[in-house]
């Protein structure tokens, strides 16, 4: 057998475009994604902390204040307190004692103010993002309570610079901890998944192109791995895919091989016997009695093989099916099958062929399709049921949109077992004696070619019927 490679010889994609390269980057985006969705709640916690702090400090520093005999410091001393708290202006607020307070510059007019204790999860989030947009030359003043004691107020005047700052730096420190914690994670996911899927790919992928380049060296198939999961099923369904394939196309080529011996055969074959048929008619005319008696029966003999190698001959010839699409009145056709089975009557005896088929299709109902290979179909089935010997053949439609269903249904003896095992198979499901077997197995290609089918749909004493199963726009 000749190699059935086609296109290009096979080779692994680029590593820049190979799936375990996709696959680091998706992990790398995702945990990327992840982080980032971390770093927002954890910006506006950084920030809140930053602020509780300075409320912190700022108590500390009142504190001082307050162990004064006077609450009075000096302005050195004030300055230091200030640094230390970081800020520009603190109050402190206590339910009994009124507001004590230190400053080293009175605030101006565009003083923002946040109020920590009506602070939200997402308007913390917000501030945070608007504290890292701006240019930290803003002046703020935050209120809370104190982390020391929940009974007081604190109010702090500072400045948005240090703290933006501080934001940033913790920032890129994320930053870089994530994209560490990002690519350790890609590398481990991208390790896990070539051991687990990508390596067991290639190698499945690297079996089915050296099958596609030659399916009867067995030396090259892929060897199943003990795995349990989809990867092993994968490998053992592959293997036993290409097993059968290959005893297919052994089977193939024996038989193209002997289809191509049958042939020649048959074309000779047909020669003698067309001689022999000429030859026996002249039989007929002998003064033997006996003679004339047994020159019918030979004579039929004959046709019968002729007929015999005009079908094989012409199945053997016969390639894909190219169909001439037309749109046609289905009724009309039937009717026109029906006609020329009356016409020809061959084996059928009793009464008229048309009184025997009743039909059951709309008069109007049209389809697309390849009116004479339909013929072909519905002059088999008819004539099938005719030479069984029925008396009463009805052709019925069933219209289901798309598709449409024509049971051809018979009040014939049935279908031996033996016919119905092999039925569309060429050469080995015919029910009578004689026949090739090769009208079904035509059918059902013809069938097929249309986007529909041709099936048994039950078969007994009673009678049998099939079902043409297609569409109503040929495929």
């Amino acid at each position: 057998m000749t190699s059935l490679s086609l296109g290009q010889k096979f080779s692994l994609p680029p590593t820049a475009r190979s799936l375990s390269a996709k696959l680091l980057i998706l992990t790398t985006a995702f945990v990327m994604l992840a982080e980032v969705l971390i770093y927002c709640p954890s910006i506006g916690r950084f920030r809140l902390v930053y602020l509780q702090e300075r409320l912190a400090a700022a108590h500390l520093a009142i504190l001082a204040l307050e162990a004064t005999p006077d609450q009075m410091v000096s302005e050195e001393m004030e300055r230091e307190l200030m640094s230390h708290v970081g800020a520009d202006a603190v109050s402190l607020l206590k339910p009994d004692r009124g507001r004590l307070m230190l400053m080293v510059e009175k605030p101006g007019p565009g003083v923002v103010s946040f109020d920590l204790r009506k602070g939200t999860f997402f308007s913390l989030i917000g501030d945070a993002f608007m504290t890292l947009i701006m240019d930290g030359k803003r002046v703020i003043r935050v209120m809370g309570t104190s982390p020391k004691d929940p009974e007081i107020l604190v109010e702090v005047v500072l400045r948005e610079g240090p703290m933006r700052a501080a934001m940033l730096q913790y920032s890129v420190r994320i930053l870089a901890l994530s994209l560490v914690i990002s690519l350790f994670t890609a590398a481990l996911v991208f390790l896990s998944i070539h051991r687990l899927l990508v390596r067991p790919m290639r190698r499945i992928t690297a079996s089915m192109v050296t099958f596609r380049e030659n399916p009867e060296d067995a030396s090259r198939d892929l060897t199943p791995s003990r795995r349990g999961d989809e990867v092993g099923l994968a490998e053992r369904e592959l293997q036993s895919m290409q097993e059968g394939l290959r005893a297919a196309l052994l089977q193939k080529t024996r038989l193209a091989a002997l289809g191509v011996a049958v042939t020649k055969i048959n074309h000779d074959l047909r020669n003698i016997l067309s001689t022999a048929f000429l030859m026996s008619d002249r039989l007929t005319s002998s003064e033997d009695p006996e003679v004339r008696r047994l020159a019918p029966r030979l004579i039929g003999a004959i046709d019968r093989a002729v007929g015999l190698c005009t079908q094989t001959l012409n199945f053997t010839r016969e390639g894909p099916l190219h169909l001439q699409l037309s749109h046609f009145v289905l009724r009309d056709l039937v009717a026109e099958v029906i006609e020329a089975l009356a016409e020809s009557a061959e084996g059928v005896s009793g009464t008229d062929v048309r009184q025997k088929i009743a039909l059951d299709i709309p008069a109007d109902l049209q389809i697309e399709g390849d009116r004479e290979q339909l013929y072909r179909v519905l002059h088999n089935l008819l004539h099938n049921s005719l030479l069984a010997g029925s008396n009463l053949i009805e052709a019925r439609l069933e219209d289901h949109g798309e598709r449409i269903w024509v049971d051809i249904s018979d009040d014939g003896p049935g279908l031996p077992p033996r016919a119905r095992d092999h039925l569309f198979t060429p050469f080995a499901g015919s029910a009578r004696k004689g026949g090739t077997g090769l009208g079904l197995a035509i059918a059902r290609d013809i069938m097929g070619a249309h986007g529909g089918d041709i099936e048994l749909i039950s078969s007994s004493a009673q009678g049998t019927r099939f079902r043409l199963n297609f569409r109503r726009q040929a495929a």
